[in-house]
């Protein structure tokens, strides 16, 4: 952890005073009123255009090894408050504002199904602050989130960074300026017919849900490609929707027994334009929606995302995130499980521009901490021009 001293620089400071005292602490934050249900699943697929049939189609389903519809493993940061991000956005800091740096997930072994409703504990880990060229002093904070069933039973840990930055510095920095990431691209006929085939043979892949045998996978084999995309602010606010928080009415705050102060709604400090109005929501829930009003506005408008240092709509990390679990699951079938994804995000996902996801393997683990064999994936998100999205790797366990 580093100390307010460190966010100092010629030019701005990061105000931390009510950041530092609460590292390590437990904190609050929305709870689902309701149980996960199938019509939940199959929003957050569509969403992620993400179709593979067990998580949707309900005869495939029923007649798979599953008996019936089972959620993605991607599906816990839909069924939590804040994009996964709550405990790692803690702490009031002035003008500021945030985006997503990274995730890392632990899954432990539970498919979420209909009727599973998902409980959370959270804790503000640690931070630390480093000089950008895009925003001077930025705090990149990390929080800890563990999701059990109702029953109690483990299903995952998340680990989220936050990117917690002076709106007006970026702004000022202008860091996109003169970069192409600035500019929409321009799609023809062709080049599209070209993504949708890669889209195309991506589903056909393994549509059936085989798993590759733990022996028979190589160190060095690739992973078929997928595209994802263009995106666009009809895509980007189709994913804000499948987060289920952001439906009027569906979730409560909690805080934590024993904690005096377990910052569970207050205001992180967002920069003018970009608060909710928790008072006014209470009559009128569109003032705490998000995307009309609140932090995400930047996400589906472009002016609003220059205000924030960013040149135009873009996506959310938790998506992209995401992406990256159903992509590798996807891979492993019925019989395999993801168990740890670290994926550091580089830059979001633009309007215009089309994400491609690859993979290799890197490595072949026949004992692991886990009790099962294991299969090191290095990962990588680009876009259309190369430029690299998220950089990561995963753990998949393979049936021997």
């Amino acid at each position: 952890m580093s100390n307010s001293t460190a966010a100092k620089s010629p030019q701005v400071t990061l105000d931390l005073s009510d950041v530092d005292h609460r590292v390590g602490q437990l904190v609050g934050g929305g709870q689902l009123w309701e149980p996960c249900a199938a019509s939940d699943i199959r929003r957050w697929v569509m969403a992620l255009d993400y179709p593979n049939p067990i998580h949707w189609d309900q005869e495939l389903a029923q007649k798979s090894k599953f008996g019936g519809l089972v959620a993605p493993q991607s599906i816990c940061v839909a069924l939590d408050y804040g994009h996964g991000v709550q405990p790692a956005c803690v702490g009031h800091i002035a003008g500021s504002h945030l985006l997503f740096g990274g995730e890392e997930w632990w899954f432990y072994g539970h498919r979420v199904r209909p009727g599973d409703k998902l409980f959370q504990e959270r804790r503000f880990y640690d931070y630390k602050v480093t000089d950008t060229k895009f925003a001077g002093p930025t705090m990149f904070q990390r929080g800890d989130t563990v999701h059990r069933t109702q029953n109690g039973t483990l299903v995952a840990k998340e680990r989220a960074t936050s990117i917690r930055y002076l709106a007006a510095e970026a702004e000022k920095r202008n860091m996109f300026h003169g970069n192409d990431q600035t500019k929409k691209p321009v799609w023809t006929a062709d080049a599209l017919k070209k993504i949708d085939g890669i889209r195309h043979d991506w589903i056909m892949s393994n549509r059936q849900g085989i798993s590759p045998r733990f022996d028979q996978v190589k160190v060095g084999d690739k992973l078929p490609q997928r595209a994802i995309g263009p995106h666009s602010i009809a895509s980007f606010t189709t994913e804000y929707r499948a987060f289920l928080f952001n439906i009027w009415g569906t979730f409560h705050w909690v805080g934590v027994p024993g904690v005096k102060d377990p910052w569970i709604n207050q205001d992180p400090g967002w920069v003018k334009g970009f608060g909710f109005d928790e008072e006014g929501a209470q009559t009128d829930p569109r003032k705490r929606d998000g995307l009309y009003l609140g932090p995400s506005r930047g996400h589906i408008d472009d002016a609003k995302g220059a205000e924030i240092g960013v040149p135009r709509a873009y996506g959310y990390g938790a998506t992209m995130g995401a992406w990256a679990t159903d992509y590798l699951a996807y891979w492993a079938g019925h019989d395999g499980m993801v168990r740890h994804t670290k994926l550091s995000f580089k830059g979001p996902a633009f309007a215009g521009d089309v994400t491609l996801v690859d993979a290799e393997v890197t490595a072949k683990q026949p004992e692991s901490a886990w009790g099962v064999p294991l299969v090191a994936v290095k990962v990588q998100m680009t876009n259309q021009e190369g430029t690299v999205l998220i950089d990561g790797y995963g753990e998949v366990e393979l049936p021997p």
